[in-house]
């Protein structure tokens, strides 16, 4: 089964949080880098696995698979 994770920004675009499936964000992020990043990571060491990576608009910019 294939996991999903996701970069999306904050409601006032302040910050990013990496999303594990549906389950509530716990880390934010000042940098969206850093949030591709660490997401990139985890999707890495659980593949298979996607990641969505959101622009402001909530808007998928970018998938990566794993």
């Amino acid at each position: 089964m294939m996991k999903e994770y996701s970069v999306v920004p904050n409601k006032d675009v302040t910050g990013w949080y990496v999303k594990i499936e549906d389950v509530a964000p716990t880390d934010l992020y000042d940098e969206r880098d850093t949030a591709v990043a660490k997401a990139e990571e985890l999707a890495n060491s659980n593949k298979p696995s996607r990641l969505l990576i959101m622009d402001q608009n909530h808007e998928v910019e970018e998938e990566r698979k794993f």
